[in-house]
């Protein structure tokens, strides 16, 4: 009896071999497996416990239609639609532990809609022939997938290719005996920020919270951390949020490849969790360290944190710019927002008389902040740097008036 199962997931018609091999892989290895087949137009060597047919159905189409599209990349919409909604049905109704997907570009494209509809703590592994392609975007990429390239894998199996899926069968099989899946047994804030140099206001607002009993998980704020925090977001995972470093949405408006998606800063606002927001790091705009600056910062001065990531600072214009932004993220939202504004900087380097200073700047981002604050969204100034006690002491104050009077669930 086997004490996991995998979900393999591919086109059945051009990879059976392929995915034949990594199912016969997982069972040598003392897991179960169920297969899915998302091909359109062909047929497996065998039948799969879930066929072409239940895909396409699924997602609320069907196979004839999906060739009748003439188009292949509608047809594999199609598919990926119907793979994502019959995975989750799987998964909730416990028909397996983990999930593997193996494609090219066309299977990759659908591995990323299903992955995505799965929650976070399943373990979703996804062998490609672009695996860390910049083809992928990263707002495509589900917050904890894992990527294995398909080397040598184009056509046939040989033994290079038989390197790439053992080791991927097995991860995926260790992963599902190996997980601690979020157990939500506590409620969850979530918060963004950065490493302790720059932003530490976690430092003191994490213990002070668990005291309450809250977990509090803190996300990098670098854009795939991001990503997993809207991802929870959207799911109503959080019993509150303070997201206190929306730089993600800086970087998003101003160009750059770190980017958590045109959706930052909504999620939690959709499903009216309650949220703290501030400005950690608002003024500064990450890019890709080895690319070229993003055309709407060329020719400002470039800071290098290291060989992988850069940083410009924002001028005014940008600032306003980034201001207008945040409001009109915040203007949707449908639960109680407070924005802090600490008025003597947002990040460790823009105190008067660091690095970073530029008073004029600064005073150009708060006036437009408070020109275009939306009426759904309280604004509290504080003379306090956002490192400073004063900042997570009144952070902690608001927390606490949601707390007394029901707006957050303990």
């Amino acid at each position: 009896m086997s004490d996991k199962t995998i979900l393999v997931v591919g086109t059945y018609d051009t990879k059976d071999d392929e995915l034949n091999y990594l199912a016969e892989v997982i069972r040598g290895q003392g897991g179960g497996v169920a297969t899915m087949d998302i091909s359109v137009l062909g047929d497996p060597s065998a039948p799969c416990d879930y066929s072409k047919h239940d895909v396409a159905e699924a997602g609320g189409s069907s196979i004839q239609m999906a060739i009748d599209s003439g188009d292949e990349n509608t047809a594999m919409q199609i598919m990926a639609e119907g793979s994502a909604a019959l995975a989750l049905r799987l998964y909730r109704e416990g028909k397996f532990d983990g999930l593997i997907v193996l494609g090219g570009t066309m299977g990759t494209d659908a591995a990323l809609d299903l992955c995505k509809a799965l929650p976070i703590g399943v373990p979703k592994y996804v062998v490609s022939t672009v695996s860390f392609s910049p083809l992928i975007p990263p707002e495509r990429l589900p917050a904890d997938v894992q990527m294995i390239l398909w080397a040598g894998g184009l056509y046939g199996l040989n033994s290079i290719c038989k390197a790439s899926l053992s080791q991927a069968a097995g991860a995926v099989l260790g992963a599902a005996r190996a997980v601690e899946k979020p157990r939500f047994d506590k409620p969850l804030i979530g918060m963004t920020s950065f490493g302790k140099t720059v932003l530490h206001y976690m430092v003191s607002l994490k213990p002070a919270l668990e005291e309450r009993g809250f977990e509090v998980a803190v996300f990098h704020a670098t854009g795939m951390g991001g990503r997993a925090f809207e991802s929870l977001a959207a799911e109503g995972a959080f019993a509150a949020v303070m997201d206190f470093a929306p730089q993600e949405l800086g970087n998003h408006i101003m160009g750059s490849s770190i980017s958590a998606g045109p959706d930052r800063m909504t999620n939690a606002g959709a499903s009216a969790t309650p949220q703290i927001v501030s400005i950690g790091c608002y003024d500064l705009v990450d890019f890709i360290g080895w690319q070229e600056v993003p055309p709407k910062l060329a020719g400002q001065e470039v800071h290098a944190h290291n060989r992988l990531l850069s940083s410009v600072m924002m001028d005014a214009d940008q600032r306003r710019e980034m201001a207008r932004a945040m409001c009109t993220q915040l203007a949707q939202a449908t639960g109680p927002v407070v924005a802090l504004l600490p008025n003597e900087g947002g990040n460790e380097w823009d105190r008067p008389g660091g690095p970073l200073h530029d008073a004029e700047a600064f005073e150009a981002f708060k006036s437009e902040l408070r020109a275009h604050c939306p009426d759904n969204v309280t604004l509290i100034e504080l003379d306090a740097h956002i490192n400073d006690d004063a900042f997570a002491d009144t952070a902690l104050r608001v927390f606490d008036g949601w707390l007394a009077d029901g707006t957050v669930k303990a």
